[in-house]
């Protein structure tokens, strides 16, 4: 317990703290509990929140007593933006979206032996407070210079949109969370991204004024890519953690192409690997760039730890056998379709040229061109060499009734679909 906030440092994620000697005595003396909570303003959970998951994972593992919470109650309302107004979704698609997160949460803590996580939706006790509780109970313990002082908040007033009183009123939200779970849990730490410094402040005034108790608070530090460029974005928006919205291949890709300069920081905050070996495989990206051995590992560590080591299994194995390093055919559907989605496209039906696939995928620039690859034993179907230009796509090259993988030389990838 005593070293816990050292690691956590030395992993990158810390940014701020309430009062650090304070919260380092009470972990040292602990164990404690503490809380993040994660509104369902969306069906799933993204990058940012792997963060805080990741950072309840290690205070559970140092001996401290995780509570989760979903905002069943504020993910009604949602966090002020920093431009516009939020679209308020209904409460049968927020309980939708709750129970998701709750299955997602349920992969990242231990629920079970002698310190089981909690996890608690917020709307049991907020949906039963009634408005002149709130007023008296909750609301004349904060003011309003302090609530207007808010970045968030501040920048949309000033804003020609402004900001309504339901967005405005999210932070009294929030702090009652923290107030409501160190009354039931005993919480005396909320965690969450620095973005959110003002909201969890309002949690520890709110325990202060009604209490008497100083409470703390800890944030993690917005995650940047080392040339600039924002962390998590991808073409498909967001980096989810449900296989539904970012495949297991896809999200084995995106860990996969960290740059040698982001790999070793994104281990540290991303995995759960030891000093040693975090150095070992920093050594490896000064040394051996080209094997992508640190990449590797980061892509595999993540996406078990998200997906489970089968999913793993199965990504790996499409990648290697794109390149034709193993059997296409014992890919499953989903799998080759995920693996083959960003690929260049040709629609093809049985009995379509290869010559053609080739062309209408972009892998040769004319049938003239694709004679040559053919020629040159340099065309490939499913990683078959094609022995002649008049070869045909036949029933049995579709895998699974739809995909063909067209390669020309040793990297370069195509998808021949059938729809």
């Amino acid at each position: 317990m005593t070293d816990v906030l050292d690691e956590l440092h030395w992993r990158g994620l810390v940014a701020q703290t309430t009062d650090e000697a304070a919260l380092r005595d009470a972990l040292s003396e602990g164990p404690i509990a503490y809380y993040c909570g994660f509104d369902p303003t969306a069906p799933s959970l993204h990058h940012g929140h792997l963060v805080q998951l990741i950072l309840l994972r290690h205070l559970q593992r140092a001996g401290h007593r995780a509570v989760a919470l979903v905002g069943g109650a504020t993910g009604m309302i949602g966090d002020p933006r920093q431009s516009g107004e939020r679209v308020l979704n209904t409460k049968e698609t927020v309980a939708d979206w709750s129970e998701r997160l709750k299955a997602q949460i349920s992969r990242f803590l231990d629920f079970e032996g002698d310190n089981p996580a909690v996890l608690v939706n917020n709307l049991d006790w907020i949906a039963g407070m009634s408005a002149i509780d709130f007023l008296r109970d909750v609301g004349k313990h904060y003011r309003l210079g302090t609530m207007l002082a808010k970045d968030t908040v501040a920048r949309r007033l000033s804003s020609d949109e402004g900001i309504s009183f339901t967005e405005f009123s999210y932070q009294i939200l929030q702090g009652i969370d923290f107030l409501e779970l160190y009354r039931r849990h005993g919480v005396t730490l909320q965690t969450g991204g620095n973005d959110q410094w003002g909201n969890l402040l309002s949690g520890v005034e709110l325990v202060r004024r009604t209490e008497g108790e100083a409470v703390h608070v800890m944030t993690t530090p917005l995650i940047t890519k080392a040339d600039g460029t924002k962390f998590g974005k991808t073409e498909g928006g967001a980096v989810w953690l449900a296989p539904d919205l970012m495949s297991p291949y896809a999200f084995y890709q995106y860990w996969l192409n960290a740059s040698d300069s982001d790999v070793v920081p994104w281990l540290k905050i991303f995995t759960f690997r030891s000093r040693e070996e975090i150095a070992e495989l920093e050594r490896e990206v000064a040394e051996r760039p080209f094997a992508r051995v640190a990449q590797k590992t980061l892509a595999a560590d993540v996406t078990t730890l998200v997906h489970g080591a089968a999913a793993t299994e199965a990504v790996v194995a499409a990648s290697q056998a794109l390149f034709g390093r193993g059997e296409l055919a014992t890919l499953d559907a989903e799998t080759l379709g995920a693996a083959t989605a960003e690929l260049p496209r040709a629609d093809v039906a049985v009995g379509t040229p290869v010559l053609d696939a080739l062309v209408d995928s972009g892998l040769v620039a004319s049938r003239a061109a694709g004679r040559r690859a053919v020629a040159d034993g340099g065309a490939y179907v499913n990683n078959a060499k094609v022995e002649s230009e008049d070869a045909v796509l036949r029933a049995e090259d579709l895998l699974h009734g739809r995909y063909a993988v067209l390669r020309r030389g040793k990297k370069t990838l195509a998808v021949a679909v059938a729809d």
